[in-house]
C-alpha cells in the first residue's frame, strides 16, 4: 500500500518543500530556474526524427468546457468574407485584397490546456516566494508573479509516465490517486528516470473516464496525490503536468483548504510550474508505439501581463 501523509504532515509541507529565498528573496520564476541553458541543450539533443505532437485540447466555442469547470471560451468575427451591407467597400469585389478578423475572449482556467502562473495560487495571504496576494488587483491582475515572469517560455525534457497503461486500463477512477509508488513504478516498466529541470506527465486517462462515464456530480478526477510533493522536491522537477488539472479530487483530506493541495503547496511552498490539462491521446499511443517515453518539450505561454494564467499548446518533439 502507498504511504499516505496526514493532513498536518501535508500542511507541514509548506516549510519543509518550501523553495522560498532558494534563488534569492527576489526570485519570482520559481521551478522554471531549475531549467537552465545546459538542460535546454540537452532536452535538444533528444531529438532524432522531428516528429511533433501537440499535447492541447481544441479551443472550440462549441464545446468549451468538457470537463465542466465553468470555463469560458468566446470566438465570434469582426469582418468576414461577406457583405454586410451595399455599401460596404469590402462588398461586391471593390477590393480584390480582403482581411477576416476574429474576436476571442477566454478564461484560462478550468478545462483548458494551459499554465498557471504562481500569481494564482494563495495561501495564508501569500503566493510564492512571501509575495503578498494583495499584489494581485481589481486594476492590475497581478503585479508580479504573472505569466510575464516566464516570458521565454519553458524548453526542456518531458518524461510521460503512462499510470494507466501501467495499471492496465483504459483510465483511472474518480478519487484514484497517483502515488510516489506509481511513478517510480512506471520509470522502471519505461526505462527511464525523472532527472531535475524535467517535466512530468501523468497519463491517468482522465478524458477516456469523462467520455465513458460523464462528469461527476463533485467534479472528482484522477491525479496526484498529495504524497508526491515530496517526490517533486527530491527530484526537482521543474514542471508538473497531467491530463487532469493535476489534483486527485476528492484529496482525500478533510481540510476544505486542502482540496487541491498538489497547487496549494505546489505553487505556494515551493514554486512549482503547473500546466493543466493536457490532451495526451496522441502522445501516448507514440510513445508506446515507439517505446520512447522522453522528449524534447517546448512549452510557451502567452505573455500576458498581470495574467494568472495562459493558454498553452505544450509540443512534444521526437
Amino acid at each position: 500500500m502507498p504511504y499516505i501523509p496526514s493532513e498536518s504532515e501535508v500542511l507541514g509541507y509548506f516549510d519543509s518543500l518550501s523553495n522560498w529565498g532558494r534563488w534569492g528573496a527576489d526570485d519570482r520564476a520559481g521551478t522554471v530556474n531549475l531549467v537552465d541553458a545546459e538542460r535546454r541543450v540537452a532536452a535538444a539533443r533528444l531529438v532524432r526524427t522531428g516528429e511533433v505532437v501537440s499535447l492541447s485540447h481544441r479551443l472550440d466555442a462549441a464545446h468549451p468546457d468538457v470537463f465542466g469547470r465553468s470555463s469560458v471560451f468566446q470566438r465570434y468575427m469582426v469582418k468576414t468574407g461577406e457583405p454586410h451591407r451595399p455599401d460596404d467597400p469590402w462588398a461586391g469585389g471593390r477590393s480584390r485584397f480582403q482581411a477576416t478578423r476574429d474576436y476571442i475572449g477566454v478564461v484560462a482556467h478550468g478545462s483548458h490546456t494551459h499554465v498557471d502562473a504562481l500569481a494564482h495560487a494563495i495561501w495564508d495571504g501569500r503566493m510564492y516566494n512571501g509575495v503578498p496576494a494583495t499584489e494581485v488587483t481589481a486594476v492590475d491582475g497581478a503585479r508580479t508573479l504573472d505569466m510575464e515572469v516566464w516570458s521565454t517560455g519553458v524548453q526542456t525534457r518531458g518524461v510521460l509516465l503512462d499510470i494507466a497503461g501501467l495499471r492496465g486500463v483504459e483510465f483511472l477512477g474518480v478519487g484514484d490517486g497517483v502515488f510516489p509508488e506509481d511513478l517510480e513504478a512506471a520509470e522502471e516498466a519505461e526505462g527511464v528516470r525523472v532527472r531535475p529541470g524535467d517535466a512530468v506527465i501523468v497519463h491517468t486517462g482522465n478524458l477516456a473516464r469523462v467520455r465513458a462515464q460523464g462528469l461527476d456530480a463533485d467534479r472528482g478526477q484522477s491525479g496526484y496525490h498529495a504524497a508526491c510533493l515530496p517526490w517533486f522536491r527530491e527530484r526537482d522537477v521543474a514542471v508538473v503536468s497531467s491530463d487532469s488539472d493535476n489534483d486527485v479530487k476528492p484529496s482525500g483530506y478533510a481540510d476544505p483548504n486542502l482540496y487541491v493541495p498538489i497547487h496549494a503547496v505546489g505553487m505556494v511552498a515551493m514554486g512549482l510550474c503547473l500546466v493543466d490539462n493536457l490532451a495526451l491521446t496522441d502522445l501516448v499511443t507514440h510513445c508506446r508505439r515507439t517505446d520512447r517515453w522522453e522528449f524534447f518539450l517546448v512549452l510557451q505561454g502567452l505573455r500576458v501581463v498581470g495574467g494568472t494564467s495562459s493558454l498553452v499548446n505544450p509540443v512534444a518533439i521526437f
